[in-house]
């Protein structure tokens, strides 16, 4: 890491650690080391100067190409293979036996059943056409994202080491697969705050049969204050659980309650410098202006038909394809971070996961919103500013997967990512897999190297984004990630 050049966010933007790492640092033994204690007290000095908003807009470390990220997120593991990456000789090759040299020594997350039947190549019987100028072979899976390729930026090496569902999304979204660690999204609003006074800076919404594995480790603060932990946002009734005002009781009377509430947290403030109080005050004044925000946020009505139409939006009805519609509400309004979870792309071939069938349902779920999504930030001047992330935990292998019917195993040597606006390069394919779709034969780009280029086009330098717990610096991509310039414009 570099001891040098790093800076702690928590010391320069007012953001102290307060009492969680307090707790760590000193410990039974009461014993830290110089740095750390000069941290802590000039953090708690910080506090109590009057710095009460953790979310308040703050410069990075460089000038950002972005300012807002949305991140959707197919829970599950969704195949490479049958949408976005061709392979003309695993075609010409299904149902022999893959060499032996591509597994040997490889694990795989359900080796029983590659045990009781070798693994054979399986193509796909998806037809892929090349689209747009940039010729990107794209599957008939995927009818309106083929017609906005020259907007999308395509990782077809994307790799992780974890194969099995809740670590690996645990991976991709907080860098690590141990839990109490913050996720990318607590990390950028921590990092820069929030440009929105009236909703959270870090939203998730929804979508599917369930949720994903491992629920909230996935959106959660970590050890970082719990102001930048996502806030779930339902896309019907109340938007917000709890947050209605209670039968009975009038504004006036819910003001002066807050007033009071916020009153003794600042004397308490005042009395500890923790930040974690700093953190109460801001949740009650923003769950205030969220009765009116949020509901405000959900009401579709001012949306025009032909843009109900573009999405897929049926109104009233919960789905992806809303929640693609609010993602663009929703940084419209400043929220600087905003996550979409879409479940079930996990295709091994059992009932309910069958590769032939119950894929193109949920690519059917996806497929139009998504691409509704970047025309309409195109069109409203918002796709320059916002990055938009596609992608899973991890890919499918090129070898069949014996169940009830075939399906494809979970495979962390190659996945298909892609991005667009945000400072990225349209039109263009980075990565190169073997010619099954093995792994990377050129430019592999790690979990890690998508976190630090998703920072970087934020004005974060990853390296320097730490916050010190436990008398060590964490960051978001751990001791490895590199910003993959070549998809920058």
């Amino acid at each position: 890491m570099r001891q040098q050049t790093r800076r702690h966010f928590f010391v320069d933007c007012g953001l102290g650690i307060g009492a969680l790492a307090l707790g760590s640092l000193f410990g039974a033994d009461g014993v830290a080391n110089a740095a750390d204690r000069e941290a802590v007290l000039r953090s708690r000095k910080a506090v109590a100067r009057g710095n009460s908003d953790p979310l308040a807009v703050r410069p990075g470390h460089f000038p950002a190409r972005a300012k807002n990220v949305i991140y959707l997120f197919m829970a599950g593991g969704p195949s490479q293979l049958e949408m976005f990456d061709f392979k003309p000789r695993l075609q010409v090759y299904s149902g022999q036996p893959i060499p032996e040299s591509f597994i040997k020594g490889r694990r795989f997350a359900f080796m029983d059943t590659f045990t009781r039947n070798p693994p054979k190549l399986m193509g796909t019987s998806r037809r892929f056409a090349q689209h747009g100028q940039s010729g990107a072979w794209v599957s008939e899976l995927m009818p309106h994202l083929s017609r906005i390729v020259d907007d999308l930026t395509f990782i077809k090496t994307a790799a992780t080491d974890v194969f099995n569902h809740a670590p690996a999304k645990l991976f991709a979204n907080t860098g690590t697969v141990q839990f109490g660690r913050p996720s990318m999204g607590a990390w950028v609003t921590y990092g820069i705050g929030s440009e929105s006074s009236n909703l959270p800076g870090f939203v998730v919404l929804q979508s599917g049969p369930r949720g994903p594995r491992g629920g909230a480790v996935n959106w959660s603060s970590g050890f970082l204050p719990s102001s930048y932990q996502g806030v779930p946002l339902r896309s019907g009734g109340d938007p917000i659980l709890n947050l209605a005002t209670p039968e009975g009781i009038s504004v006036e009377r819910q003001r002066r309650t807050i007033e009071t509430i916020k009153d003794l947290n600042r004397m308490h403030l005042d009395a500890t410098e923790d930040p974690e109080i700093a953190t109460r005050i801001n949740s009650y004044e923003v769950a205030y202006r969220m009765q009116t925000s949020a509901p405000e946020l959900i009401d579709l009505t001012s949306e025009t038909p032909e843009t109900l139409k573009l999405y897929g939006v049926e109104p009233g009805r919960p789905s992806f394809a809303t929640n693609c519609l609010l993602a663009r509400r929703l940084v419209e309004r400043g929220v600087r971070f905003v996550q979409l979870y879409h479940t079930d792309w996990d295709h091994h071939g059992g009932p309910g996961q069958t590769i032939n069938r119950d894929l193109d349902t949920v690519c059917r779920e996806i497929d139009r919103p998504c691409a509704a999504l970047i025309r309409d930030l195109k069109a409203r001047g918002l796709l320059d500013e916002t990055l938009v992330v596609w992608g899973g935990e991890f890919g499918r292998t090129p070898m069949g997967e014996i169940r009830e019917s075939i399906g494809r195993n979970h495979h962390i040597d190659a996945m298909t990512v892609w991005m667009a606006g945000g400072g990225t390069r349209p039109g263009i394919t980075f990565g190169e897999t073997d010619e099954f779709g093995f792994a990377p034969v050129a430019d592999r780009v790690h979990v890690h190297d998508i976190q630090a280029t998703i920072l970087n086009q934020l004005g974060l330098d990853h390296f320097q984004l730490t916050y010190r717990f436990q008398g060590r610096d964490f960051r978001l991509t751990d001791v490895g990630g590199r910003v993959v310039k070549e998809i920058l414009a």
